[in-house]
């Protein structure tokens, strides 16, 4: 049997922690596997958009039934957990101006692509025949280039939806 403390210092028992964070990893998978599952059946729509809003539905009975099991202590040292993973994982505050150029380019093809592609299509080699590869591709390009930005770049969109931001140039 586990043991672990969370972040209020109780003892979280191993049984609770393991049975929630299996029944919420379930509740995860079910509706991200299930769902294609049921769609690649081949059924009636009618069917499958039944049978996928109840894997939708039960997902998130799992996942309020596991936050239940764990407890406010496990579902703190859960959440713990994952954000100090994410936070070690996040893009880092300042990078190199080398980087920053490389990032703005990779920021800026899938929007202008994106601009462009809708004007010339039969220009764009087997853009009519597949546009979702080509919006997939220019949306991961787009996310990877947020992460290659840095954190700097994060304030800076953020800073657009503020009114009384203002930009600040150090010369």
């Amino acid at each position: 049997m586990v043991e672990k403390t969370g972040s209020s210092g109780q003892v979280i028992t191993g049984w609770r922690l393991t049975v929630g964070v299996a029944l919420f990893a379930l509740s995860i998978i079910l509706p991200v596997a299930g769902i294609p599952a049921v769609a690649a059946l081949g059924l009636g729509t009618t069917l499958t958009a039944t049978v996928s809003g109840a894997l939708l539905f039960s997902a998130e009975i799992l996942g309020i039934v596991s936050i239940a099991i764990m407890g406010k202590s496990g579902f703190t040292y859960i959440k713990t957990r994952v954000f100090s993973f994410l936070k070690q994982h996040a893009p880092p505050a300042t990078v190199s101006s080398v980087r920053y150029r490389i990032g703005l380019v990779m920021f800026s093809i899938p929007i202008l692509f994106a601009w462009v592609s809708v004007y010339i299509p039969e220009f764009i080699l087997g853009f009519e025949s597949n546009p979702a590869t080509w919006a997939l591709g220019g949306d991961i390009l787009l996310v990877m280039s947020l992460f290659v930005l840095g954190g700097d770049f994060w304030d800076k969109i953020r800073a657009l939806f503020v009114y009384d931001a203002r930009a600040n140039f150090m010369q």
